[in-house]
């Protein structure tokens, strides 16, 4: 269990003096910042600039050599191995939750035969954007998952304040470290394998610990949507 980050920082810093911090939680999937009234919100994923969604689009757009290759022999035991290109949307939440359709990840996700799947969220790495599960097929063409998050504090510090980061920045700079763990949190998905074994589509719930196991999303309860996947194989272009 990889929603600006930069910008979130940014503003929630905006105002303080040059010694306030800033604590941001992190893990694969959820973004959380808390504010200088103790209170968390959630920020939104990480998008790419302009300029690396032209040169993916430009990729994308590039012919692709047809590799022939033989069918995965373990596919026809696990048909839902394979990598994946995944988004998770916000769906149901209520009043006090993510609206529906604000995303909360976007992924590349492989499960693996062995019953087992890693994420690569679309948070940044140093904030940890792997993240592991486990996974079971449940009927003909449905699975659900189980996966596994630890969250990271990031504080957004002046570069005036005590140990300063090496070299120094500007007067008036910030700079980033993870340096507290929040706690665990889980993502919980309910997915089926359309017929043709090229994607899936289904359910997820989010889940965000402290240290205590109380629930640290806003309004005290998990968030849950839509997650869908779209295969990727040898012949695939980039997209993201």
């Amino acid at each position: 269990m990889k929603f600006c980050l930069q910008a979130s920082i940014a503003m929630a810093v905006i105002g303080l003096s040059t010694i306030a911090v800033t604590h941001q939680a992190k893990a694969c999937g959820l973004s959380l910042v808390k504010s200088a009234n103790g209170q968390w919100t959630i920020a939104p994923p990480a998008k790419m600039s302009v300029s690396a969604t032209r040169r993916a689009f430009l990729t994308a757009a590039a012919p692709a050599a047809n590799v022939h290759a033989m069918r995965n022999p373990l596919q026809f035991l696990a048909p839902i191995a394979g990598l994946y290109e995944v988004h998770m949307t916000a769906e149901g939440n209520g009043p006090t939750g993510l609206p529906d359709g604000a995303p909360v990840d976007h992924a590349y996700v492989a499960w693996h035969a062995d019953g087992t799947e890693i994420m690569n969220s679309g948070r940044p790495a140093g904030d940890g954007d792997f993240c592991l599960g486990t996974w079971a097929q449940t009927g003909p063409r449905t699975y659900t998952l189980n996966h596994f998050m630890l969250s990271w504090a990031q504080y957004a510090s002046a570069a005036s304040d005590q140990n300063p980061p090496s070299p120094p920045l500007p007067p008036g700079g910030l700079y980033f470290v993870n340096n507290e763990f929040v706690g665990p949190a889980s993502i919980h998905e309910t997915v089926t394998l359309s017929r043709d074994g090229q994607s899936y589509s289904g359910t997820f719930v989010l889940t965000q610990y402290d240290k205590n196991y109380n629930i640290i999303l806003p309004g005290g309860i998990p968030i849950k949507g839509t997650v869908t996947g779209t295969r990727k194989t040898i012949n695939s272009p980039v997209t993201y």
